[in-house]
Parts: structure tokens; sequence; C-alpha cells
């Protein structure tokens, strides 16, 4: 009796840290912007030149890790995959999403407005915790294809962190090296959040509690991209 107890008492535990972190994100995000860049970042952005493979390297997986809207994005991606070849599609797509647009956007100089791509990034957000949540079936009675929904934010998300890089205005020596870096790390930084997402989310679903508690898991998740909307969209009307 004592070990049914002790079990389900860190059952429980686990799901509130879960939804913890989630609400930690949902709240937090508001003051960041999507795609932020430490001061002490920029001024190394802007300032060095020449190929600096490694510290750029380092720069992408950082911003990968403590990245508000890409780790809630690929959250709501995989809460419900179990198959490692599943998540793993998804993980690329995003990934090929994100580093095309990056790339693009900085070597060609083309931009749009931050605010209005960040808002279409906080949307993604709310899109996939209504996917996640059977909205679209339920409302409209139709399943939007999600690889091509993961593949179409991961450009926006991609295009989001060009726009922020250009307003560094990054030293031409060097630039597609430091770039390929800056993206490898993004990668390295988004497969280390993966590991440990995946090491929580196997924990979590072998309790009882998994399915109950995954609802209001992706109404956080909502929750966080609305207000990363929100955020954005005021940005955008005072600015």
């Amino acid at each position: 009796m004592m070990n049914f107890m002790s079990a389900k008492k860190a059952n429980h535990s686990l799901v509130w840290v879960f939804l913890t972190i989630l609400l930690f994100l949902a709240t937090g995000i508001a003051d960041a912007y999507a795609h932020g860049v430490a001061e002490g970042d920029q001024g190394y952005v802007q300032e060095v030149s020449g190929v600096q493979f490694m510290p750029f390297m380092y720069l992408g997986a950082k911003h990968m890790v403590t990245g508000y809207d890409h780790l809630l994005f690929l959250f709501g991606v995989i809460f419900f995959l179990y198959r490692m070849k599943d998540i793993g599609l998804y993980v690329t797509l995003f990934a090929i999403g994100h580093s095309t647009t990056m790339l693009f956007g900085v070597l060609t100089g083309i931009s749009a407005n931050a605010y209005i791509i960040d808002a279409i990034i906080g949307l993604s957000v709310v899109y996939k915790a209504l996917d996640n949540l059977g909205a679209y079936r339920r409302w409209f009675g139709v399943q939007p294809n999600t690889k091509v929904a993961t593949l179409v934010f991961g450009l926006f998300h991609g295009f989001g962190l060009a726009t922020k890089i250009q307003e560094f205005e990054m030293s031409k020596d060097g630039l597609l090296p430091n770039l390929i870096a800056f993206n490898i790390g993004v990668e390295i930084g988004q497969l280390l959040a993966l590991f440990g997402i995946l090491i929580l989310m196997g924990f979590w679903r072998r309790t009882k509690g998994f399915g109950r508690y995954a609802f209001a898991a992706n109404v956080l998740l909502m929750t966080a991209g609305f207000v990363l909307l929100g955020y954005q969209l005021t940005g955008l009307a005072v600015t």
C-alpha cells in the first residue's frame, strides 16, 4: 500500500513539474522577444570579423536551448509522437525549414517586420496546441497535414531569426562559414533540448495521469502561444 501511494505521489509530482515548466514559459515569455539575443552576444556578433566557427556554433546552440518559441513549438510537435522514426522526421522537417530561411534571409538581405514574423511564430505554437487537442477535426471535420505545417512554420522560425541577425550588421568577412557554424549549433542545441524533453516525456507517458493531464498541458501550451502572439502585436501597434 505504501509503495502504491509513493508511486502515485511521484507520478503526480512529475506531472506538476511538466505543467509548471509550461506555465513558466507561458508567463515568462512575455519578458523576452522571440529570437532574443543576449546583449553581450549582440556586441560580439557585431564586432567580430573573419571565420569564427566554434564561437558561432556555440551561439547557435545557446540560441536554441534558450529560445522559448522553438522549444514550445517542438514540444507541441513531439507531444503525441512515440516512435523515434516519427520524431526524427518531424524534427528534420523543422530543421530544413529553419535552416533554409535563416541562411537565405541573411545572405540575400531580405527581411520583414520582426513583430509580424514573431507574431506568426506565436501563432505556430497556438496552431500546434489546437492540433494536439483535436480542434480542427472537431470544428472543421478535417485534419491539416502536420508534416507540411511543421515545415512551413520552420520556415517562419528561421526567417524570424534571419531578421534579427540582419539587425546586427554582421561583417561580410567570413559571413557564410559563420552562418553555417551558427546553424550547426542551432541543430546541436535542438537535439540537446529534445533529448531532455523526451526523457521527461518518457517518464510522464508511463503514468496513469498522462491522458488526463495532456489536455491541461496543451491548454497551457496554447496560452504561451497567445501570450507571445499578443506581445508581438502590441509591440507592432506601439512602434
